[in-house]
């Protein structure tokens, strides 16, 4: 069964390799990374409901990694194809993004990521998450590596963040539907 945020994790796929240069699995899991936490830290709701694990080049969601590197499913590999060359593997889009399943909030969020990471090189990507209290160093520092990474670490008290109480609130109002109704 495709679920929405399986349509979203695949079209911010497509999106990412059409939008920006170099876009190799690793930098991929940067882009996405910084989708779901900025959003996450807006909204208390990530774009892709992936988790994120602290490995040591950075922040991955492991589903995704895994699928790419072990054998796409049938949705993902109609959607995107891998190209080696030498040690980079370059992510390809062979479908058209479609934006209908985003929110306005979250097509922002996707554009201006591309925009920003657009001909950022992964090694540049990894520095990024490495820095000093990114939820990557904190999970790291607290947790140890190839640990799941709180998107409440997200949460900090510059604008445009929720605060700590208002993201909890939401997230339980979330999970509260999910019980009632039954969706993901």
């Amino acid at each position: 069964m495709i679920t929405f945020s399986r349509e979203k994790l695949i079209n911010a796929i497509l999106y990412f390799a059409k939008n920006t240069n170099y876009c190799g699995k690793t930098k991929l899991m940067k882009l996405l990374y910084f989708l779901d936490f900025i959003h996450f830290r807006q909204t208390g709701k990530s774009v892709t409901e992936m988790d994120y694990y602290a490995w040591d080049f950075g922040p991955v969601p492991v589903k995704v990694w895994g699928e790419l590197t072990s054998g796409m499913q049938a949705d993902m590999n109609a959607a995107i194809s891998i190209s080696t060359k030498k040690d980079f593997q370059h992510i390809l889009a062979k479908q058209k993004f479609s934006d209908e399943f985003f929110s306005p909030r979250e097509l922002r969020i996707l554009e201006q990521v591309a925009f920003i990471y657009c001909d950022s090189p992964t090694n540049e990507m990894v520095e990024l998450t490495h820095l000093e209290n990114t939820p990557w160093a904190k999970t790291l520092a607290e947790k140890g590596v190839r640990e799941k990474i709180d998107y409440f670490l997200a949460i900090d008290s510059k604008d445009g963040s929720l605060s700590l109480e208002e993201a909890s609130y939401r997230v339980s109002e979330r999970e509260e539907m999910k019980a009632i109704f039954g969706t993901t």
